[in-house]
């Protein structure tokens, strides 16, 4: 039975494991363990637990790579309670985008911190068609990564959504290139990051003190209007145990305020991501 949640919630980035019905790729980057699947009944369950209303899927390169059977098996499934993040190929058509779009996704993946900035240096005409379609670029950058894919990014006029708060190196320092890099583009507004993934970039324990300056400082730049939470369920190639209710936690910490938080949580979620 669903337990009830002190605000309404959208989680931003979850994926789905589903080896029985969809065996991975025999060329995967990465089989996730037993104890790293995570079915779409394994989720729903997760979800209601918590007072989770919808969630954003975002197709993971381990297991699956370019194969998004699962995904949009997960987005039929679930009838309008979650969208989705495709991973596809750099030259994919504009067909193929809005055939993915009638079916529930709202962008594309590119994932700099796993595959390298040159993997995506051809990537301008498909941004761009993301762009003419009302799709996401969701990014996923590490260091000073965004450095180098800032110019092509923003030059598309596409909308940019950014993984794990920006995957920041904390001892580097709030001024550090490609966390500033991520900072100015709060202005444009066609950009938003997720508060999530700390565990990813923290060099401590929970609650993870060393990323509170940045997680301010995205707040500032921000504001709750262009930020959204995600857990990353079911926490692949999680440095330490992480558990959902923690994150939720954690996040009340950062955010006291609950008029903000619930903008963060929901408002925002929705307004961005077509959740009704």
């Amino acid at each position: 039975m669903s337990q009830p949640a002190a605000l309404p919630i959208v989680d931003c980035h979850v994926h789905v494991f589903d080896p029985e019905r969809f065996p991975y790729a025999a060329d995967t980057w990465y089989r996730p363990t037993a104890a790293e699947t995570g079915t779409p009944a394994q989720l729903a369950h997760v979800l209601n637990a918590h007072g989770v209303r919808h969630a954003l899927v975002v197709g993971p390169n381990s297991g699956y790579g370019l194969d998004n059977r699962l995904l949009l098996d997960t987005l039929a499934q679930g009838q309008g309670r979650y969208k989705g993040i495709a991973v596809l190929r750099n030259d994919a058509s504009r067909g193929e985008l809005q055939d993915l779009q009638a079916q529930g996704v709202v962008g594309v993946a590119f994932n700099a911190a796993l595959l390298g900035v040159d993997f995506y240096r051809d990537i301008g005409p498909l941004l761009e068609r993301l762009r003419d379609l009302g799709l996401w670029a969701d990014v996923q950058v590490e260091g000073d990564q965004l450095v180098a894919l800032a110019p092509l990014l923003t030059g598309s006029g596409a909308q940019l959504l950014f993984d794990h708060v920006g995957r920041f190196v904390p001892a580097a320092g709030v001024g550090q290139a490609g966390f500033a890099a991520l900072l100015a583009l709060a202005g444009s507004g066609r950009a938003a990051v997720k508060l999530s993934g700390l565990a990813k970039v923290s060099a401590q324990a929970y609650p993870h003190a060393d990323c509170t300056p940045y997680v301010q400082a995205l707040l500032e730049a921000f504001t709750p209007q262009q930020l959204v939470w995600a857990s990353d369920w079911p926490f692949l190639r999680a440095p330490a145990r992480i558990d959902y209710a923690p994150l939720l936690a954690l996040l009340e910490r950062q955010l006291p305020d609950a008029a903000a938080r619930r903008q963060v949580l929901w408002e925002t979620p929705r307004r961005l991501f077509g959740f009704s």
